[in-house]
């Protein structure tokens, strides 16, 4: 019998709800660990999870029987309930509505890797929104600014 195989990696973008500032140091770590173990109980392969106080960015090796919306949908819901469990917060944590989603060959591992573990660094130099529009721009997307996330600059 066949067998099926594949190589399919790809990078989720999401924010807080209203981008506020609220993943914040000390507790932060705890919740991409959080976010790993999802993806690991989802039998996915996290490669990297991390971001800053307002969005986050997770690079999965993912299976092609997985729904690229229902994994992103199972990581937010369930890490804000582990935020609000935690009650890292005084008010209640909400990720933001809609995410991006991008794909990437083998060969860019290690680049898509290293991007993402020096996030506190590269966002010194450019916004979230600077970020965001410019994946959405090397990758081609179509998109109307009235529907991306809420931007606070």
């Amino acid at each position: 019998m066949a067998g099926t195989f594949s190589q399919i990696y790809i990078q989720y973008v999401f924010a807080v709800k209203g981008r506020e500032n609220l993943l914040q140091k000390p507790w932060r770590e705890d919740v991409f660990k959080y976010i790993t173990g999802i993806i690991k109980g989802k039998h996915q392969k996290p490669i990297i999870v991390n971001g800053v106080a307002d969005h986050v960015h997770a690079f999965v090796g993912i299976r092609p029987a997985m729904n690229i919306s229902d994994l992103v949908r199972d990581i937010k819901n369930n890490s804000s309930n582990f935020i609000n469990e935690q009650k890292f917060l005084k008010g209640k944590f909400s990720w933001q509505e809609g995410y991006g989603v991008f794909s990437y060959a083998h060969s860019q591992i290690d680049s898509v890797f290293q991007y993402i573990a020096k996030q506190e660094e590269h966002h010194k130099h450019k916004t979230f929104k600077e970020e965001y529009i410019s994946f959405l721009e090397k990758f081609e997307i179509e998109y109307n600014e009235k529907y991306l996330f809420e931007w606070r600059d």
